[in-house]
């Protein structure tokens, strides 16, 4: 296995960018690098979190989150024009643009939606924990008053206890 340097590899990933957009296909016969390893390589682009690099057709499915994210919020403001031409320049298509950013919107619904589930839930159980609060309250003053009784019979009990005997 021979090793590729960095000068080398560093043209070659520039080659598969735009404007030559080369396929891995194409440089895999001009540069005898293999397959898996171009591939490789081209996945490092996307794995660092980069901002959106110009890519060939088949790469969206290498981006990650975070590119597809500033994919989304470059392109929000262009008209159907710009974005065809901004999807030309880096090998993407408009429905996938559309896509992501739907899954963006999506993904916000459902956080809020999240959210709103918990402050029910903790209002709830706020609300569950003040009747519990009250009814411990409730339960320890029948408890003291239990209490009191039983010690006042014991008093009760010894001092007619001491009457009989006197008598």
């Amino acid at each position: 296995m021979k090793r590729i340097s960095a000068e080398r590899k560093e043209a070659v990933i520039k080659k598969m960018l735009p404007p030559l957009s080369m396929s891995v296909n194409e440089l895999m016969e001009i540069e005898g690098i293999s397959r898996t390893t171009l591939y490789d390589w081209k996945a490092s682009l996307f794995s660092d979190g980069e901002e959106m690099p110009n890519l060939e057709r088949d790469a969206p499915h290498y981006l990650s989150a975070e590119a597809k994210l500033s994919v989304v919020i470059e392109t929000i403001a262009m008209n159907e024009t710009e974005l065809s031409q901004y999807c030309r320049e880096r090998g993407l298509y408009p429905q996938e643009i559309k896509g992501w950013k739907q899954a963006c919107l999506d993904a916000q619904k459902f956080k809020l939606k999240q959210e709103r589930e918990e402050s029910a839930q903790a209002k709830a159980d706020k609300q569950r924990i003040r009747e519990l609060e009250r009814e411990l309250n409730r339960k320890e003053k029948a408890l003291a008053e239990t209490a009191a009784l039983l010690v006042l019979r014991k008093k009760l009990s010894a001092l007619w206890e001491d009457e009989v005997g006197e008598d």
